[in-house]
């Protein structure tokens, strides 16, 4: 995650074989052959491939909470994620941050995340209608619509929801750039949030490649945002960042759940935290389920809304 709150994932740096011990580096003994690598059925072509680094995590998700399970398969991840039944829109913000609370590390998230926290962080868009991200993280990243495979989209049909997700930008100047993957290499058009006093010229690019919906007047006022969402038929709406696009829904009351993976170390200070902006705080939540992956934690919470929760 940026500063805008992206959460950009990368393998962590360093690897398994190298160990600061007392001032000096320590190489450790390399894994034998025929690990994980090996179960996967690779054959002589892959091994003459180039040699890759083995991830610090072994990418074994296990339930904690509500009832202890072993390891989770993809359709046990979606059960767990599963968006509760209702007649109403449903937003959900899936974040990533350190055991002290840090939203990213060094400028970004990928230090803090690992093939597990992918692995979720894929499951959850293939649950929604619609990815919900701010325009800072969309100019910083360079956000472009990702690849999904015949897996994933089979896997969405089942679920009864369209092959593939749209993909929303909040941004009140619509400072973006009309050129960008996001939305001239978009398979399902973009929609883009804004305000009515954008200006005039930035819309009139944007138009012929985004739907874009002034949802507010002076600036975009995120309640009256996910209306228009829903409007379309985009009930289930999963927010990727950033921590002010989520201080905003908070404010709006439109947060339901909040996705957290917690990782396992201390960042330091100097990183912000996944909430910013004017937000009503504090926000009471309940835990849903907590899982688990070799000291990553995955916790769901859902908005506690009875009388006193917030």
């Amino acid at each position: 995650m940026d500063g805008t709150g992206h959460r950009h994932r990368r393998w962590p740096t360093g690897g398994p074989g190298r160990w600061q011990r007392a001032g000096r580096v320590v190489v450790l003994p390399r894994r034998r052959r025929g690990g994980a690598a090996g179960r996967r059925g690779g054959g002589a072509a892959e091994r003459r491939g180039p040699r890759r680094r083995a991830p610090w995590w072994d990418a074994r998700v296990r339930q904690l909470l509500p009832t202890p399970s072993g390891e989770l398969t993809d359709d046990d991840l979606l059960a767990a994620y599963a968006v509760p039944a209702g007649p109403g829109p449903h937003v959900r913000v899936n974040f990533v941050a350190s055991a002290d609370g840090a939203a990213w590390l060094n400028g970004r998230s990928g230090g803090l995340s690992s093939p597990a926290d992918k692995r979720v962080f894929a499951l959850l868009r293939d649950l929604a209608d619609v990815v919900l991200v701010g325009a800072g993280t969309v100019r910083t990243e360079g956000y472009s619509y990702p690849g999904f495979s015949d897996e994933r989209r089979a896997r969405r049909r089942a679920l009864g929801l369209a092959e593939l997700p749209t993909f929303a930008v909040v941004s009140g100047s619509l400072d973006l750039d009309p050129t960008s993957r996001l939305f001239t290499g978009a398979p399902v058009r973009t929609v883009v949030l804004t305000s009515a006093q954008a200006p005039p010229y930035r819309r009139a690019a944007l138009d012929p490649v985004a739907d874009v919906i002034a949802a507010g007047e002076e600036r975009v006022d995120l309640a009256l945002g996910v209306d228009a969402l829903v409007a379309r038929g985009l009930t289930r709406i999963l927010s990727e960042g950033g921590p002010v696009l989520l201080g905003g829904l908070v404010a709006a009351g439109a947060l339901d759940e909040l996705c957290l993976t917690v990782a396992p170390l201390l960042a330091g200070p100097g990183a912000g935290r996944i909430v910013a902006g004017p937000a009503r705080l504090p926000v009471g939540l309940r835990v849903l389920r907590l899982l688990s992956e070799d000291g990553s934690l995955f916790a769901r919470y859902s908005v506690d809304r009875t009388p006193g929760g917030d």
